[in-house]
């Protein structure tokens, strides 16, 4: 078996995050309560956002059927949106914010690596009969990827789509 050095690379510097960010293993145990203060680090796809700044709350559905519902999410450009994410399956699902470039390159992750979790401001892990929460800023248009990206969950096709409109410029008068 050839070992090819840009994956095993790849693999490591994911793992070695994962440990700097305090990751913990997927499983039905409760996740300990974030105490550390989220990192605002600027993403293609946005923001952490601050709850101080949401006016729009979007609830989302997660179904062992492998699917969201609502499956697709139309925000405007520099809206803050609160996510409530329900769980309403029997098994551990996640969701997490992405494009799909970014999804397709985590999910591969998590089929070599399952135990990998991580606790980032774009992600959430949701047990079964509970719900997550995520506040995001939308401060670039473009269109993007929710996903669920436990292994076989993304491959079965849990994803949903958010659609970012670019805010247009005003005509000075």
């Amino acid at each position: 078996m050839k070992l090819d050095v840009r994956h095993l690379a790849a693999a490591l510097a994911v793992g070695a995050c994962c440990l700097a960010s305090g990751a913990h293993a997927h499983g039905d145990a409760a996740h300990p309560a974030k105490s550390a203060p989220v990192v605002r680090e600027q993403k293609e796809w946005g923001i952490a956002g601050d709850a101080k700044a949401v006016r729009r709350t979007v609830r989302i559905r997660m179904l062992d059927t492998m699917r969201f519902a609502p499956d697709k999410v139309s925000v405007k450009q520099g809206e803050t949106i609160r996510f409530v994410i329900r769980n309403e399956g029997r098994m551990l699902h996640e969701f997490v914010i992405g494009t799909r470039a970014e999804n397709d390159a985590h999910a591969a992750l998590m089929i070599r690596f399952p135990d990998m979790e991580h606790d980032e401001p774009w992600m959430a892990h949701v047990p079964p009969g509970q719900a997550g929460e995520i506040v995001w800023h939308f401060n670039r248009a473009g269109e993007f990827d929710f996903a669920c990206l436990i292994a076989g969950h993304y491959q079965a096709g849990m994803v949903g789509r958010i659609s970012v409109s670019a805010t247009q410029a005003r005509n000075p008068s």
